[in-house]
């Protein structure tokens, strides 16, 4: 009998949950009356529910997290019109910090502030012998190496199908008060030979693809080098390994490692979130400016690993102008991503701080997104939404390396924010745009508002075209190239004063 359940909301099916298997493996003498279900953003809540509910349910456990909060808060709320006798428990980062404002916490029997790792499986346990605690459930600080470890519960289905999530430590020593990490004391590690031997388990089985969850992958040299080492002596298997690392570290111990990993196995996620020292400061984020740059240029020139970096815009202090100074300085240092992402006020971090002295306003519901503040106006932001998502539809989409150089020029900031007020303007779409279409859009641009010479953009976006795996000929090919008697004036000047106002 199975009168357990522990279930999330993944955003997508790929994403199998880490934190589920980690309850699920510590559960102790309740774990053969326990069972995992997951489900995905894509899920009708109703369908979820009818899954879930089973005559001999007694308690569910969600997983609940800031891309799942709102649908997950309408499962429950079908679960207690139906069935007003399970016990619902809720515990993860959303619902650990601000209990009293949310209504899933409202709504739950008891909620889990803090790491559940052990806590989940203590409640169930006075649950089941009539002495329920108190609604909210703190739990206390875990010897990492007390723990029963997660990996035998991904599924055979997961190492065939699904990016394998693993952790070789817990916590970050930093403070950057925009991420819920800054409440971390420390970083600390799993017993790393331990660890290596889950791993070569995962290979054995399968695993191909291991992201780290890791906030500082690079934190310990010697820790880190065992790891590299490790997946070098199992390389040979196409393994794909996705690392955190912090930008202004590099230790030498890492430099003989990562030069040695072929290409498609690497890839590092590198969070600068600001250039701006001024910004740096106030947000508590230590970096050092000259170390990041020669840490990401050495990774480019001398590995193949992937470079995915982070900035985000919205920090209090930092207006358009000195981001799209950071943007142009991290597009010259040449990652192959750079993720645009607008600054979160997620509950409990310590951002909150700035609220007054900065007027940031914030979404009050997810993803609880900043709207505006005393240096970027309410347009502005929206402004920088679109410019994020059009960028990655072109320039992280890795389908215009021939075009994209046209498109930035020697400005790459000024000039794609001209194109993204021009798409924007032309379709008031930043969805939903098809591949043929914004091939034709991106002829448009470069010549009627870039004044790009027609031969040059067309070999440009023909090559393209091909690379990205179009078949036939492409439509901009069959349009008349003599675009002189299609250009709108006003719109033009429009485009151009907001170029403009990229340096305001």
């Amino acid at each position: 009998m199975q009168d357990i359940v522990l279930s999330t909301l993944n955003a997508k099916y790929i994403h199998a949950s880490l934190g589920l298997r980690y309850l699920y493996a510590n559960m102790g003498e309740l774990q053969s009356r326990t069972a995992m279900c997951e489900y995905t953003l894509s899920q009708r809540p109703e369908d979820i529910v009818e899954s879930l509910l089973r005559a001999d349910i007694k308690i569910i456990g969600f997983g609940v997290y800031i891309w799942n909060v709102v649908p997950t808060l309408e499962v429950i709320q079908l679960i207690k019109v139906i069935r007003p006798d399970i016990i619902v428990v809720v515990g993860g980062p959303e619902v650990s910090y601000e209990v009293d404002q949310q209504p899933i916490t409202a709504l739950a029997d008891f909620v889990i502030l803090g790491a559940a790792d052990k806590s989940f499986a203590e409640l169930c346990r006075e649950i089941l012998s009539g002495k329920p605690p108190s609604k909210l459930v703190s739990s206390l600080p875990i010897d990492l190496d007390s723990l029963a470890t997660p990996y035998a519960f991904y599924s055979d289905e997961d190492v065939a199908q699904r990016v394998i999530y693993v952790e070789a430590s817990r916590g970050c020593p930093f403070k950057c008060e925009f991420c819920l990490s800054s409440l971390d004391k420390t970083a600390t590690a799993f017993d790393l030979e331990n660890f290596l031997d889950q791993m070569q388990d995962l290979i054995e089985r399968g695993a191909r693809q291991f992201k780290f969850v890791d906030r500082t992958f690079n934190l310990k040299a010697e820790t880190s080098k065992r790891i590299l080492e490790f997946f070098l002596e199992h390389i040979d298997k196409d393994l794909f390994l996705h690392f955190e690392l912090i930008p202004d570290r590099l230790p030498e111990v890492l430099l003989d490692l990562l030069p040695r990993f072929p290409a498609n196995s690497l890839q590092f996620e590198i969070g600068i979130q600001s250039f701006n020292p001024e910004v740096q400061k106030r947000i508590s984020r230590k970096q050092q400016h000259e170390r990041t740059c020669h840490n990401m240029q050495w990774l480019r020139q001398n590995t193949q690993a992937h470079i995915h970096a982070d900035l985000i815009f919205g920090l209090p202090g930092e207006n358009l102008t000195s981001f799209g100074e950071g943007f142009d300085l991290l597009h010259s240092l040449g990652p192959q991503e750079i993720q645009v992402g607008i600054l979160k006020r997620l509950r409990g971090t310590p951002i909150s701080r700035h609220t007054i002295d900065y007027d940031m306003r914030y979404m009050s519901t997810p993803p609880y997104r900043v709207l505006a503040h005393k240096d970027a106006d309410f347009d502005t932001i929206q402004r920088m939404v679109r410019f994020a998502r059009y960028w990655d539809l072109i320039g992280n989409s890795g389908r215009f390396p021939a075009t994209l150089p046209l498109l930035l020029g020697d400005k790459p900031f000024v000039n794609f924010m001209l194109l993204s007020d021009w798409l924007f303007e032309t379709t008031t779409q930043t969805h939903r745009i098809s591949l043929p279409k914004l091939f034709g859009l991106l002829h448009d641009h470069l010549l009627q508002v870039r004044n790009v010479e027609t031969t040059l953009a067309h070999d440009a976006l023909v090559s393209d075209f091909a690379h990205s795996g179009m078949k036939g000929r492409p439509v901009f090919l069959n349009t008349n190239t003599s675009h002189e008697e299609k250009r709108l004036p006003s719109a033009a000047a429009r485009q151009q004063r907001h170029a403009g106002d990229a340096h305001a």
